[in-house]
């Protein structure tokens, strides 16, 4: 969608322009929290400072120009400093899994995906909080050359609720979503976080086993790949504005694990 809004974005504003995003997501999943940056001239171009002066205008004439399933929802300048990639503290998934035989409601099944069968919900939560804290990922990450694995996983949790409370008769199931934040993510990394405690809640996998693959140092071809379609970007986290230009220089340094870390 980078594209699309490069497109959209380049028409109002009648010049091109190239888009910087927080994080890029796999093809298939959702980015409802979603944030980019862009370098545009001068103010002097009558047509372009009236849009840099009234935000909100630009935010309803791009809305004329987007495919309705894609939506700029909130726009404002940044110090020079500002960059969503690197300049971000933090990353806030979510991934929504419902365990109702019928499958996901129709009206949620673009975000939801279907495991209709019962998952022992303590053994994920065990199973994640295992999974904590500053660790190499690369058991759960698709390997980029030069591109490191280690990371910061500051929540893996679970919440439960009952699809029944909504409805006054039928054979309802659990909605369970996951959220996962972290300073960064690798390719797929959350997918397969999701799929590696789902074979544990279905029974396939001990608790243990996800911190086990912690020691491994390639990708691990016995995690499964949760669908795409359940997983959402939905916040990410930036410093205060002073704090910017040394955020930027910390995130492009390549990190590797403390001496003495498991």
């Amino acid at each position: 969608m980078c594209g699309v809004l490069e497109e959209a974005i380049s028409t109002v504003l009648r010049q091109p322009v190239q888009l910087t995003v927080a994080g890029r997501t796999d093809a298939g999943v959702h980015a409802s929290g979603q944030v980019a940056h862009c370098d545009i001239g001068s103010r002097r171009d009558g047509d372009l400072s009236e849009h840099l002066d009234d935000p909100d205008r630009l935010v309803r004439r791009l809305a004329r120009f987007l495919p309705p399933d894609v939506r700029v929802t909130a726009i404002g300048p940044v110090p020079a400093e500002f960059d969503a990639r690197f300049s971000a503290i933090r990353r806030h998934y979510e991934y929504r899994i419902t365990t109702a035989r019928y499958g996901a409601e129709p009206l949620r099944a673009r975000d939801t995906v279907s495991v209709p069968k019962k998952l022992d919900l303590d053994a994920m939560r065990a199973a994640s909080h295992a999974l904590l804290g500053l660790h190499d990922f690369a058991a759960f990450c698709r390997r980029r050359e030069g591109a490191t694995t280690v990371r910061d996983l500051q929540r893996f949790d679970w919440v439960r609720s009952d699809e029944n409370s909504v409805r006054s008769a039928g054979s309802g199931g659990e909605i369970l979503t996951a959220f996962v934040s972290a300073d960064a993510f690798c390719w797929s990394m959350v997918r397969s976080l999701v799929g590696a405690v789902l074979a544990v809640g279905e029974g396939r996998r001990t608790v243990d086993w996800t911190a086990s693959l912690l020691q491994e140092r390639e990708r691990s071809s016995s995690v499964l790949v949760a669908p795409a379609h359940g997983l959402s970007l939905v916040r990410v986290d930036y410093p205060a504005n002073e704090d910017l230009a040394s955020r930027n220089a910390e995130t492009r340094e390549v990190r590797a694990l403390p001496d003495g870390c498991c």
